[in-house]
């Protein structure tokens, strides 16, 4: 936890979250729970949700606007940009007490946004978040580009969901093409069943998905999968609008695309809607999805159990059909009734499990071992989309954090 969550830059949320002097968040850090917020200035801040004097939580909402922050347990009150502005009885203290506190809240050393993403990092020194995401950059252009408005916010609540096993599963299976033609049989199987849809189904967009699922060895052979450095990852090539949006000549998704011609032109247009990245990888916290708008963040709680908060997220300047399917998909993909997340989750656990076992210590990730192709910036293409060269990587990622120098 410390020399990973603890050196890396961690995704936090998005400044939509935050708008206002004194809105707020609260999340977690690896083991540290932090306060996100606006300052006066308009600055973010993110503050270690830990009281100066006698270490009590000192904010326990998972989100509001506040002018300052007060203790429940003795009442001493803090700014938002963490700073002491009150204590009971101030002259009961041998020395003042922002004298021995250091000011106040502790503040989480490295704080830098990305196209309206917020970063964080517990690390005083470090690769800048430029550097750190690398050509990763581009999934998150892909995500705020495709708003006609040119912004993006957070919308329709979060979903959250936990299981017994390690953090590292999740996102080793997030760019794992082999798996879902056995993990999610069943609800390939029950999309298949499906009737066709008639008119604005509401479920169309998750009938697509789990067809999707169950797509041709030959689609899978031939999807994108590319690897950065600090472990990241990302697919391409996939979930292209024409098999997986519903309706292109939808009068909704006509409006939509007219209303980005007006800011990107036809040209720029068609190139955004051209880009078919999909699972992003931020290592060793965030996987999000730029088509259909969905973010999850991974927070470790121990060696054996983990919880993830999955986001949806409205283009701003598109028609209100859009972010409709967003909230389907996300219904189908992150809803904790989800019969594609449920299925993901039974996996995850067996494999802890399995993992468990005294007998054996290794497992085997040589798919496509020695195909990999030079990308460009720094980047390696598998040589086909069924290698597991994301896993390697992450685990590259791993052993240089957890062997690197303090």
């Amino acid at each position: 936890m410390d020399r990973i969550f603890g050196r890396a830059w961690l995704i936090l949320g998005h400044e939509s979250q935050i708008r206002n002097p004194g809105d707020f968040f609260t999340t977690r850090m690896g083991r540290e729970s932090v306060i996100v917020t606006r300052h006066t200035d308009g600055s973010v801040r993110v503050l270690v949700n830990r009281c100066a004097h006698r270490g009590a939580r000192v904010c326990d909402a998972v989100a509001g606007t506040a002018a300052e922050f007060v203790c429940a347990y003795h009442g001493w009150t803090y700014g938002t940009d963490g700073s002491l502005r009150g204590v009971p009885l101030p002259g009961g203290y041998d020395r003042p007490a922002a004298e021995m506190t250091k000011g106040g809240l502790a503040r989480v050393p490295r704080v830098a946004t990305y196209r309206g993403f917020v970063f964080a990092s517990l690390a005083e020194h470090g690769p800048s978040l430029t550097e750190f995401l690398g050509p990763l950059r581009a999934s998150f252009d892909d995500f705020v580009d495709r708003a006609p408005a040119g912004e993006v916010e957070t919308a329709g609540g979060v979903f959250k969901h936990a299981y017994h096993g390690n953090w590292k599963l999740v996102l080793e299976n997030h760019n794992d093409t082999v798996h879902p033609a056995f993990v999610h049989a069943s609800s390939i199987w029950a999309a298949r069943e499906q009737p066709a849809a008639a008119g604005e189904a509401y479920s169309e967009i998750g009938v697509r998905q789990m067809l999707q699922n169950g797509a041709p060895w030959e689609v899978w052979e031939n999807t994108g999968l590319w690897v950065a450095g600090y472990g990241h990852s990302w697919m391409g090539d996939y979930h292209d609008d024409d098999r997986l949006v519903a309706a292109l000549d939808h009068p909704g998704f006509a409006e939509y695309r007219a209303a980005l011609e007006r800011r990107l032109g036809r040209e720029g247009t068609a190139r955004v809607l051209g880009e078919l990245r999909w699972n992003s990888i931020v290592y060793p916290n965030c996987s999000f999805m730029s088509q259909f708008r969905q973010l999850r963040v991974v927070h470790p709680i121990a060696v054996d159990r983990t919880v993830v908060h999955a986001y949806s997220f409205r283009l701003k300047g598109a028609p209100e059909q859009m972010f409709r399917d967003t909230i389907a998909f996300s219904n189908v993909v992150n809803g904790t009734a989800s019969p594609v997340l449920t299925d993901d989750l039974e996996v995850y656990e067996r494999t802890q499990h399995g993992l468990g076992g005294r007998r054996t210590d290794w497992v085997y990730l040589g798919r496509g071992h020695g195909g990999d192709v030079a990308a460009g910036d720094g980047a390696f293409r598998g040589g086909t989309g069924t290698s597991e060269v994301h896993i390697r990587n992450q685990f590259a990622a791993w052993l240089e954090y957890m062997t690197a120098e303090a």
